[in-house]
C-alpha cells in the first residue's frame, strides 16, 4: 500500500471519528447533568438529516449548494434538531425525573421508536439521495490527493467542537451547566434555574446531533429513516470509551472508534464486514477493564 493510500485511510478515520465525536457529545452533555442516557438522541440525529434534505429539496434557492446556502441549511437543521430534543426532555423526561432512574430510560426508548416510525410512515421507507455541497474534486496534502468534501466535513465538525468548548468554558450559561453537572440540587440553591440549564443542554446536544446528521448525509450520500441506530449506538460506545459525561472524553472516544473502524476496513482481510463487531467489542472490553472510560476520572471536566 502506497503512502497516498495510507494517508487516505487517516483522513477517512478523522472524518468518521469527527462525526462520531459530534454525536457522542450529545450523549455526554445530557449524562453529565442528569446521569441518564438519552437513547432518543440517535433519532434526533436522523431528524436533522431529514430536515436538511427537506430544505434543499423544497427551497433550493435559499438552501442550495452555495456556501451561504449550506450555512443556512446547517443552522436551520441544528435548530430544528435542538428544539425536538428540548421537546423530548420537557414531555418525556422531565415528568419522570424524580420517579426512578429506570422510567426515563424506558421513556427514551419509546420516544426513539415513535420518532423513527413517524419518519418511516410519513416520509419514506427507502433510502433517499442526500444533496451534496458544491465542493468537489481533490485537494493535494503531503503529496496525496484528499477529497475536498471530507476536509469540509472534518473542518465543520472541528469548528463546532471548538464553539462548544468556548460556550462551556467561557460563557455564563456554560458555567451554569458545569455547576449543574457537579450538583444540580446545590446549583439550584445558589440561584441557578436548573430546568432552564437542562433544557439548554438538551438543545445544544440535539443541535450537535442534527449537525452530525447533515455531515453523515454528506459523507455517505444518502439517508434513511433508521440511519441513526448504528452511528448513534457507536457514538454511545465512543462516549463510554472516553468517559461518559466528559466532553474531551467524548471527542477522544469518537476519533479512536473512527480510526479503529477504518483500520479494520483497510488493513484486515474482509475487515469491512467486521467493523460493527469491532465497535461493540470495544464497548464490552471498556466496560470490563475500565468502566469509567479513558478520561472518566477527570470529574472537573465533565461538562
Amino acid at each position: 500500500m502506497h503512502f497516498e493510500q495510507h494517508f487516505q485511510q487517516i483522513v477517512n478515520g478523522l472524518t468518521l471519528g469527527a462525526i462520531y465525536s459530534l454525536i457522542a457529545l450529545g450523549y455526554t452533555l445530557v449524562y453529565g447533568i442528569l446521569a441518564m442516557i438519552n437513547f432518543a438522541h440517535s433519532e434526533v440525529l436522523m431528524l436533522g438529516s431529514f430536515v436538511a434534505l427537506g430544505l434543499a429539496t423544497f427551497a433550493p434557492a435559499v438552501f442550495g449548494a452555495t456556501p451561504l446556502g449550506m450555512v443556512a441549511m446547517f443552522a436551520v437543521s441544528m435548530a430544528a434538531a435542538g428544539l425536538v430534543n428540548v421537546a423530548v426532555e420537557r414531555f418525556a423526561y422531565r415528568p419522570l425525573r424524580n420517579i426512578s432512574r429506570l422510567a426515563p430510560l424506558i421513556s427514551a426508548i419509546g420516544v426513539s421508536i415513535v420518532l423513527q416510525n413517524a419518519v418511516f410512515l410519513w416520509i419514506s421507507t427507502q433510502a433517499l439521495s442526500f444533496p451534496q455541497p458544491g465542493v468537489t474534486g481533490q485537494v493535494s496534502l503531503f503529496g496525496a490527493s484528499v477529497s475536498a468534501l471530507q476536509l469540509l466535513i472534518l473542518g465543520s465538525a472541528l469548528g463546532l467542537m471548538g464553539l462548544l468548548h468556548f460556550f462551556v468554558e467561557h460563557t455564563r450559561m456554560g458555567k451554569a451547566m458545569r455547576a449543574c453537572a457537579d450538583d444540580v440540587t446545590t446549583a439550584g440553591l445558589m440561584g441557578i434555574d436548573a430546568d432552564k440549564v437542562i433544557a439548554i443542554t438538551f438543545f445544544v446536544g440535539g443541535a450537535l446531533g442534527g449537525a452530525a446528521g447533515v455531515l453523515y448525509g454528506m459523507n455517505y450520500g444518502s439517508i434513511k429513516y433508521n440511519l441513526g441506530f448504528l452511528p448513534g449506538t457507536k457514538a454511545f460506545t465512543a462516549a463510554v470509551l472516553g468517559g461518559i459525561g466528559n466532553i474531551r472524553g467524548a471527542v477522544l472516544g469518537g476519533f479512536i472508534l473512527g480510526f479503529l473502524e477504518v483500520l479494520a476496513s483497510g488493513y484486515i482481510p474482509d475487515g469491512a464486514q467486521w467493523r460493527d463487531v469491532i465497535a461493540f467489542t470495544v464497548l464490552i472490553l471498556v466496560l470490563l477493564v475500565r468502566p469509567s472510560g479513558l478520561l472518566g476520572e477527570k470529574i472537573a471536566e465533565k461538562v
